[in-house]
């Protein structure tokens, strides 16, 4: 089943994609037409126009170049407007939004945190209000943002999911011994799910220093999609090259994990350690 996100009518995404659809009409361009010039299949194109996509940076500025807006950066301030978001980054709302929902594997690493799937609210908070001049509501609204991606592992048909993290992550302080004893609770309980593993990996795995990563494995012969983490933008692509990378420096850093079993004893033993 796929599982669509509900597009909002009135959002920057919906002012995006309605203002694409009317000037490519007017300018009598088929949908197939600005998917060539931008790179991308005309299904995408489609759901770019009816605010299912969120669009890219390169979209924006591609759109500006096919209807001669380059100068007044037409949809390059429309895409700044879809960033601006509190929710969170513009490149990353395409992956919550339609890549994350609609996989049916999520292979993630992260050398530095719990991945923001399976945290807690008090530990996502903690981070978020560590943010350089952030607000109190824009860390309120990103931390709902993250809780808001669980639902993917409440549905009837949610994707396998299967988390290596580092071995420090344990033990890195973020808030509060309880913020910590609560969020390697949580990690035990949440891995008793049939379509969750997790898998720790030893601090010696120097593939694993490049940087977090998550892939998307996508149903009905989709190409694979990765999400690359950054400090400043991530990276989200479907690019044959960078996918078939970020496989490699995935199997690398599994090579490098505990077992479940074990990972799990670790878990518990390093939660004692937070009481």
């Amino acid at each position: 089943m796929t599982h669509e996100p509900t597009p909002d009518s009135t959002g920057p995404r919906a002012r995006f994609g309605a203002e694409m659809r009317r000037l490519r009409e007017a300018a009598q361009l088929s949908q197939a037409a600005v998917a060539s010039r931008l790179g991308c299949t005309q299904t995408q194109v489609s759901r770019l126009e009816m605010a299912k996509r969120t669009p890219s940076k390169s979209d924006a500025e591609k759109l500006d170049q096919i209807f001669g807006l380059s100068d007044r950066q037409y949809f390059v301030g429309l895409y700044r407007r879809i960033a601006s978001r509190p929710g969170g980054p513009g490149w990353f709302l395409g992956w919550v939004e339609e890549i994350e929902p609609s996989a049916v594997v999520l292979r993630s690493w992260d050398p530095l945190l719990v991945p923001g799937l399976l945290q807690t609210e008090p530990y996502a908070r903690e981070l978020f209000r560590q943010e350089p001049r952030i607000t109190d509501d824009e860390v309120e609204a990103r931390v709902h943002a993250r809780m808001q991606r669980r639902q993917i592992i409440d549905r009837d048909d949610p994707p396998m999911i299967l988390v290596l993290f580092d071995a420090g992550v344990l033990r890195r302080h973020v808030g509060s011994r309880e913020v910590m004893r609560d969020q390697l609770g949580y990690l035990l309980e949440i891995a008793t799910h049939p379509a969750i593993s997790i898998q720790v990996v030893d601090p010696r795995c120097l593939p694993g220093l490049a940087g977090a990563f998550m892939i998307a494995e996508l149903p009905n012969g989709e190409p694979e999609t990765v999400h690359a983490d950054s400090p400043a933008e991530g990276h989200v692509s479907s690019d044959p090259n960078l996918v078939t990378s970020i496989r490699n420096r995935y199997e690398a850093i599994r090579l490098w994990a505990y077992p479940e079993h074990e990972s799990l004893r670790m878990i518990e033993e390093v939660k004692q350690e937070w009481t």
